[in-house]
């Protein structure tokens, strides 16, 4: 598996929402955007996409793999 870094919490913060408020918007746990932002979980396409469009910023500023 690719390492990436997950900048997910700085653009979560940027709009104001919550852990459990973004994990209910893209239909995961709180947990799963835990582990997420500590980049100890590599996301599929598809949460990747609702993660970005829920915080609206590009894939590639959230996820980046190295």
């Amino acid at each position: 598996m690719a390492e990436f870094e997950c900048r997910l919490k700085k653009y979560r913060q940027i709009k104001e929402l919550t852990q459990e408020q973004l994990a209910e918007k893209v239909g995961v746990r709180r947990e799963t955007i835990m582990r997420l932002e500590k980049a100890q979980y590599n996301p599929s396409l598809k949460l990747a996409i609702d993660i970005s469009r829920a915080v609206e910023t590009p894939i590639e500023e959230i996820f980046v793999f190295k």
